[in-house]
Order: structure tokens, then sequence, then C-alpha cells
């Protein structure tokens, strides 16, 4: 239930008012910590967000210290209709020859003619064997199970072919309609030699019986599995498939089709893969120095502060930085700092890439500037190269001991001890009033009294006076 305060109304005092100005001034403590808490929250907000941009610079020089990134290279093909190539890591620069005699082919093989897909083929049993056919007879995969495909007296050539694909034996089924009727083609999923099937089926299943090593068959073989017969620089490859994945170290080969001579396949040092890298190692650090320019600087236009001026752990970090990238480095002997590659400190303290620069120091020589970004020495941390040592102090900057993570943890805690005092003086605040509405409730009290022992006295005289008159 509200309570309805009626302080004031016997004695004709301002009580409110009274409490309401006094509380005023009791609050002022409190409204400091409140805009002491807000300037905090601010300062871990932006903290929050430096430690965000310091991590994305970090990955973006971690990425310039990899062997993958430095070994980037691209493929072209002179007959992509025939081979298409793409080049992965460890795609070593050269050229290859290639002709395709002939591409790997799938097993198949096709049943008798039926009247349509509904038609019954009657309860049995079919078993799946995937292998190679050779001199001795099948020779099953040997870490490849049989694998048993049921047939009930109900299911259609439909609901076979269903089944097959279903299974994940290695085969595939489709129904064909040629000029004889419907039927049933079966063929193994993978191309290659050894990846033949054996069809062995009992009762209606036996319909769809296979293997060359018998006399006669329920099916009839239309395409023989065949490896893919490939010449790379003059050597003689035969491989399961048409993809070759490790055939020609860090290169993906697709064969499309015979080809009648051979096809020029040219891998090249992909310097467009590793400009990226460096412009995003600029990128990354242009907005961490843009973040940090805003946050500790002074605005004369606005007459306005950033939210970390004069802050020491910014303004350490963003020294640090800048001398880091302008700072001369042993680790190559060709290129002694960023500048000498193209990658230049502007007057505003962001980087900028000089692309002509940059692309002849790749061309001429590569080693070199690897060496300037990545170079690693753990016993003489002054010859890492400049990628490495951004790394290496973003990690430092931002691992549990790091000076950003403790300043944060420091504001945190500042935070919380904020809040606590002004917990304190709410609740000293809270008793404050109560003890001035009993002070001023009591006051109120006695001067209604005295108000009505005043106007007692006056009646009386009043009427004392009227009597002796």
């Amino acid at each position: 239930m509200a309570t309805i305060s009626s302080a004031g109304i016997g004695s004709g005092l301002q009580v409110e008012d009274i409490i309401t100005k006094l509380m005023s001034i009791e609050k002022q403590p409190v409204t400091r910590l409140q805009t002491q808490a807000s300037t905090i929250q601010t300062k871990i907000s932006a903290f929050g967000q430096l430690q965000s941009a310091l991590s994305s610079f970090r990955d973006a020089s971690q990425s310039l210290t990899r062997a993958t990134t430095w070994g980037a290279s691209t493929a072209t093909s002179s007959d992509p209709t025939s081979i298409q190539v793409t080049a992965g890591e460890g795609a070593v620069p050269g050229n290859y020859a290639i002709s395709v005699q002939s591409l790997a082919s799938s097993h198949a093989a096709v049943t008798r003619t039926y009247d349509s897909a509904d038609e019954l083929v009657g309860a049995g049993t079919l078993r799946v064997e995937i292998g190679s056919f050779g001199q001795a007879g099948f020779a099953p995969q040997p870490n490849l199970a049989a694998m048993s495909i049921d047939i009930s007296p109900t299911d259609s050539l439909a609901t076979v072919r269903n089944k097959i694909n279903a299974a994940g034996a290695g085969v595939s089924a489709v129904i064909v309609n040629d000029v004889t009727g419907t039927r049933l083609v079966i063929s193994s999923t993978n191309p290659g030699s050894s990846n033949a099937f054996r069809l062995s089926g009992d009762g209606g299943a036996a319909d769809l019986s296979f293997d060359p090593d018998q006399p006669v068959n329920a099916m009839t073989q239309t395409q023989a599995p065949a490896d893919a017969q490939v010449t790379i620089n003059g050597l003689q490859i035969a491989t399961s498939g048409n993809r070759l994945t490790d055939t020609v170290q860090g290169l993906t080969i697709n064969l499309n089709r015979e080809t009648t001579g051979t096809v020029q396949i040219n891998v090249t040092q992909d310097n467009t893969a590793l400009k990226t890298s460096v412009q995003g190692f600029v990128d990354s650090y242009n907005a961490l120095a843009k973040m940090l320019s805003a946050q500790t600087k002074y605005d004369e236009t606005t007459k306005s502060a950033g939210k970390l001026q004069g802050d020491s752990t910014a303004v350490s970090l963003q020294r640090q930085l800048r001398n880091a990238l302008t700072a001369s480095s042993p680790a190559s002997s060709v290129y002694a700092s960023l500048n000498s590659v193209g990658v230049a400190l502007q007057a505003d303290g962001t980087l900028k890439i000089d692309d002509t620069k940059l692309t002849s120091a790749l061309n001429s020589n590569l080693t070199e500037v690897r060496s300037l970004f990545s170079a690693t020495n753990a016993t003489t941390p002054s010859e890492n190269g400049i990628a490495t040592r951004m790394r290496l102090f973003a990690d430092q900057m931002l691992a549990s001991e790091g000076a950003l993570t403790t300043k944060t943890a420091g504001l945190n805690t500042s935070l919380t001890l904020n809040q606590k005092r002004q917990d304190e003086f709410t609740n000293r605040m809270a008793l404050t009033e109560a003890r001035l509405r009993a002070q001023y409730s009591a006051l109120d009290t006695n001067m209604s009294r005295l108000t009505a022992l005043n106007t007692y006295i006056t009646n009386q005289v009043a009427a004392w006076n009227k009597s002796s008159g």
C-alpha cells in the first residue's frame, strides 16, 4: 500500500521541499560516482575495441609467417577443356607436359529387358562385391566388405533400383528405356580397374548376377573398368580416377578427355595471393592505428577528448607499434625495412603499399622478402622478421598477463568497487531520509500542538476580556 505523507500540514512548513533539497545534497557523492562509473565503462568499451583490432592485426601478421602463404602458386593449362589444373599447398613452380591416352572408366552391366519399371523382379538376395579382375580371377578389395541387398516378392524393378542406390555398396543403378524395353544398368560408383563389381543373386535376384569368371551371366557387361593412362613429362602413369591429387606435388589435375598431343601446365609463384596477404596486414594495422589515434587525441574543432586521451597503456601501444614497423630489421640481407619493399608509413600513422615496388621485390627476390616478413630466430629475437615481431608483440599484449588484459581487468575492478560505494551511499541515504522524515514528523506534531494551545489561550483571553467588560 502506498504511503501518504502529510508532513507539514499541521505546522504549515514546506517539509517535502526541505527534505528533497536536503537529500539532493546527500545524493551528490552518488552522482559523482555514477559519472565516474560511466567514464570507466567507456574506457572498458574502448579497450575491448582495441583488443579486437589488435587480435585482427595479430592474425594478419601470423598469416605472413606461414610457409603456405609464401609458397602460394597458381597453375594454368594450355587446354583447360581437356585438362584442368589447380595449385595447392606444396606446389612447386615449373612446367609440365601432359597427354591423356585414355580416361578412367567405371564398370557397367545391364540386365535383361523388362516390360516396365513396375514389373516385379522376384524375391531373393543380391550380393555385391567390389574389387578387380585378373588372371587369378576376381580379387575383392581387402578393406571393403561385401554387402547383401534383400529383394522382397513385391519389389518392382524401380524399387530394386532404389534399394541398390540406398545400400552404399559401391555401385549405383539407373533404369534405361531402349529399343528393346526397360532395363536396369548397374555401374561402379568409382572408376578404375580396382573398382569392378561382382554380383551374385538367388531367386529373382539371379537376373542381376554378373561374374566375368563365369561362362554365362544374367547381365551383360556394357563397359569394362579401366584406369586412366597419362603421360607426364615423359613418365607413363596409370591412375584409377580422372582426378589426380597426389601424382604431382601440390597439383590437382582433372582429366576431362583424351588429348591428341601434349597439354602444357605452367605453375608459377602467385604474386596476387601474396600481395593480398600483405594488403591484409596493412589494412588490419591501419584499422588499429586509426582507432588508437581517434581514442587518444584531443579534437580542437569539437573541443572533445578521445576516450583514452592521456591513458598510458593506449599511448604506449601506439608508440611501440609505430617504432616496430619503422625500425630496420636484420632478418633480410637485401631488404632492411618495410619501406624498402614498398610498404611505407604515412604522415597520419597509417601504412600504404607502393604496388610497383612490392611487385618488383616479389619478382626479383621472393626469398628475401619472405625473410623480411617471416624470419624466426628463437635465440635472437631481434633478428625476427617484422610480421613475426608483430605477431609476438600482439600475443604478449593480449596474453592473460598482458598490458591490455590487465588494464581491462583493473578497470573492471574499479567499476565493481565504484558500484559497491554507490550501494553504500544509497543505503546511507535511505537511512538519512528516514531519519529526516521522523524528525520533521515529530517537529510537525509538536508545532501542531503548540498552534492548538496558542489558539486555545487566545480564545480564553478574548473570553475573559469580554466578561470583565
